[in-house]
């Protein structure tokens, strides 16, 4: 693991990712962690994190970016074991991080998020790579400040 991070790093090489199309919102949120934070993080998880774009399946239900920044506190914070009480925590910090997204934007639901929006539109594209930095810096703060990463910007 890194000791010490960049956030605006974690933030651009996410939506990038997202604009250059080597990944979705959540894809690229994962893989931005992976590549930044922790590089022995296994790249099974992007693949795990392939199916929460466009609110989960295209199903237009909760933000693939907030799904994504989840999954990735999750890599840190999660339990492995049944009835570790360490979810507790992981609990608090995935809490946090879509809190700070209803702040920002109301609600979680990509449906309501891109009303209006033709799904192929630059207007949305460019929505959702917003949305994908913005989670991935919340994510990566979260994860410095519980870990004790130094953050160098």
């Amino acid at each position: 693991m890194n000791k010490e991070i960049s956030i605006k790093k974690v933030k651009f090489d996410a939506e990038e990712a997202y604009r250059v199309g080597d990944f979705f919102c959540s894809e690229a949120i994962v893989n931005s962690i992976r590549n930044n934070i922790a590089p022995e993080m296994p790249k099974a998880l992007i693949a795990v994190a392939s199916g929460f774009p466009v609110g989960i399946g295209k199903s237009k239900c909760v933000c693939g970016a907030v799904s994504g920044g989840v999954m990735a506190i999750s890599y840190f914070f999660g339990r492995t074991k049944g009835g570790d009480t360490k979810v507790n925590k992981n609990l608090e910090l995935a809490y946090e991080l879509q809190e700070e997204f209803r702040k920002n934007h109301k609600v979680l639901c990509c449906k309501v998020l891109t009303h209006g929006m033709d799904m192929g539109a630059k207007e949305h594209k460019n929505q959702c790579v917003s949305f994908t930095g913005e989670v991935a810096e919340v994510a990566a703060t979260i994860i410095a400040r519980e870990l004790g990463l130094k953050i160098i910007d």
